[in-house]
């Protein structure tokens, strides 16, 4: 099943440097009964865009709670069993009637992720605002509200599994070994 885990870029590198997402349960995104229901229209590409979309938002609450990440949204997209998923909502934060809402019981991983989606160093300024406003715009203050707007009219930039280290690296230098766990050498001939 794809499901889509929202990050920060500080968090993609920890991600990288692990070989895995976690710890466990995972909190994510999906295409739920629930999300189908919510949506009268749309076939499966819309609704894993919704899905994304929400990913993205929680995203922000990431970043809202971590000052010191950059101010760009990261959504990874990975393939998990369909075992490893509930649909259980949210708890909190206040987005706990989300309908793509999911958990995963089981740690990602790096391997699992088919994508990341990152927000390109433009819409920082928007994001940061955004990430600031995002709790009052969860408790329904319009003009919160009208900044998260405004952030996610920034569409997130697709990035290939190996591009992903340039994403997390502070200086778009590649990380050790590609983000992945090191080669292990080979043994003796």
């Amino acid at each position: 099943m794809r499901v889509y885990l929202p990050a920060t870029l500080s968090s993609l590198a920890d991600i990288l440097a692990k070989g895995e997402v976690g710890p466990t349960p995972l909190h994510a995104f999906a295409v739920t009964p629930a999300l189908r229901e919510a949506y009268a229209s749309g076939d499966d590409e819309e609704l894993e865009y919704v899905a994304m979309l929400a990913a993205a938002r929680q995203s922000l609450r990431l970043l809202d709670a971590d000052p010191d990440a950059a101010r760009r949204r990261v959504v990874l997209a990975v393939d998990v069993p369909d075992a490893d998923v509930s649909w259980k909502p949210l708890r909190p934060p206040a987005n706990d009637d989300e309908p793509a809402a999911v958990l995963i019981a089981a740690a990602v991983p790096v391997t699992a992720v088919a994508a990341g989606h990152v927000d390109e160093p433009a819409a920082e300024v928007d994001v940061a605002a955004a990430a600031d406003a995002i709790a009052a715009a969860d408790r329904g203050d319009d003009d919160a509200s009208f900044a998260v707007d405004s952030a996610e009219a920034h569409e997130l930039a697709w990035y290939a599994t190996q591009e992903l280290q340039y994403c997390a690296s502070p200086r778009g230098t590649p990380l050790p070994h590609g983000g992945l766990p090191p080669p292990i050498p080979p043994g003796p001939r």
